[in-house]
């Protein structure tokens, strides 16, 4: 059995300074977020009798969701608390220039550099556990077939009553524990899931790489696995998006999150091959319900999902400001439908805008125009910040990979081949145990399991580079 790889220290400070980023606000801006306080406090609802909870990984301090689900009938009905962070930032002050020039929190192993200063983010506006908070409160009615019959949303007072993660959700679910403001959460989950693959959504279900502290404070590489509570909790999630983006699309004014269709080639594509791995795909299945269908403990599968990525590229954002242009893209591919981002503001810009578009046209009122004049910028600032992010959750791997790996050059590890070498392009590979994704020299099977060599781990570039061997 290979041994663990650990580093007690690992400065992940250095790529923070390369990308340009500082947690720091200037001093007005901290200011603002220290003593922001309800611009709306006097026009709330009062649903603090309403026992929602937040559901996150262990250890996040920056809320920004909590729910609270029953059953209705053969339906279900939805409360999803999400925090009203456009009530504590003043339009065009300080702190939300800031916010502007950031776009999102990056995440790091070691932390993040936040969009709001924590005072705000992981205080005052986060939906803490037995916490009194402003928050936009949506109500949505599904029936049994899953399908939104009644959209409701408006600014309340709430209160958290527990915070979970979703391990935990699990094992209560397992044990038929599960708190009784989500007991209905597994099965509204399933059927929301179910109507998205019928729809023609694409799951991707690849492992997530991540670098950990472990008990003893050392750095390892791991895979952290997506539960099924994740899934449940997205599709609540998605749900909120998909009306906020519907309603938005309706009055063709706010900010969506697009995804164009995959195109032909790139179907046929994963198409050919899954014939060249013999894995079954009737013409009449759609990719999602394809994709979602396969064994998860087969290699092949797992080559499959990294083909089927090429799928879901060009997601983007659309501003719409009374009109709908003719050439573009209103739907998201992957979701196969209408959506929006409204439920992460505290670590997204986006949705701060978007939920005060939404709050807005329900109540027929018009938008306030400080959200019109910012809605045509929003969409750079979150190519340009998930750019960003994308680099530093890269960096971050690369550099843990490097120093983790560093003494195991020479060494040889079984892996799974997710692509050929095409042209000039090395093969990839995915390694279990431990779990990294790397190029690799050869010229091997897609979707074979085989031994490959660490040829380099340069903890100055960083890079790992593997040598396809033999089958192992």
């Amino acid at each position: 059995m290979q041994r663990r790889l650990r580093a007690a220290d690992i400065d992940f400070g250095s790529i923070r300074t390369d990308l340009g980023l500082s947690e720091e606000f200037g001093a007005a801006a901290q200011h603002e977020a220290e003593t922001a306080v309800d611009r709306f406090a006097d026009s709330r609802i009062d649903r603090t009798d309403l026992a929602l909870v937040t559901i996150d990984p262990p250890g996040s301090v920056d809320l920004d969701q909590a729910v609270h689900i029953a059953r209705d009938g053969d339906g279900f009905v939805v409360h999803y608390a999400i925090a009203d962070v456009a009530a504590l930032v003043v339009p065009q002050g300080a702190l939300d220039q800031e916010t502007r020039r950031r776009g999102q929190t990056i995440y790091f192993p070691d932390g993040n550099v936040p969009l709001h200063p924590r005072a705000l983010s992981e205080n005052t506006g986060s939906l803490l556990p037995e916490q009194v908070r402003s928050a936009v409160l949506w109500r949505i009615v599904v029936d049994a077939e899953a399908t939104p019959v009644s959209v409701d949303l408006a600014r309340a007072q709430v209160k958290s009553v527990a915070r979970l993660d979703y391990a935990g959700v699990m094992a209560d679910h397992a044990a038929g524990t599960l708190h009784a403001s989500i007991a209905a959460l597994p099965d509204f989950g399933e059927l929301r899931q179910r109507l998205s693959i019928s729809r023609g959504a694409i799951e991707l279900g690849l492992p997530e790489q991540d670098v950990v502290r472990d008990a003893d404070g050392n750095w390892e590489l791991s895979v952290q696995p997506r539960t099924r509570a994740d899934m449940w909790n997205s599709q609540v999630s998605l749900l909120t998006g998909m009306c906020a983006g519907a309603l938005m699309l309706d009055h063709a004014v706010g900010l969506l999150r697009t995804l164009p269709d995959a195109q032909d080639g790139e179907v046929e594509a994963l198409r050919t091959a899954a014939a060249a791995l013999g894995v079954p795909w009737p013409e009449s299945v759609s990719p999602g319900a394809f994709l979602a269908g396969l064994d998860p403990q087969a290699p092949t599968t797992l080559a499959l999902m990294s083909d089927a990525t090429t799928l879901l590229r060009g997601s983007d954002y659309l501003a719409l400001l009374g009109e709908i242009p003719a050439d573009a893209v209103t739907t998201h591919g992957g979701i196969a439908g209408v959506y929006a981002h409204v439920t992460a503001p505290l670590r997204r810009l986006a949705d701060r805008f978007a939920t005060e578009v939404c709050l807005a046209l329900h109540a027929g009122e018009p938008v306030p125009e400080w959200v019109l004049a910012a809605l045509p910028t929003l969409p750079e600032i979150m190519r340009s910040s998930g750019a960003v992010a994308g680099r530093a959750d890269r960096a971050g791997l690369d550099l843990a990979e490097a120093i983790l790996l560093a003494d195991r050059v020479g060494e040889t590890f079984s892996a799974t081949v997710l692509h050929p070498k095409r042209g000039k392009r090395p093969a990839r590979i995915f390694i279990a145990e431990p779990p990294v994704f790397a190029t690799c020299i050869g010229d091997p099977a897609e979707g074979s399991q085989i031994s490959v060599r660490l040829t380099s781990a340069d903890t100055h570039g960083p890079d790992l580079v593997f040598t396809a061997e033999t089958s192992p």
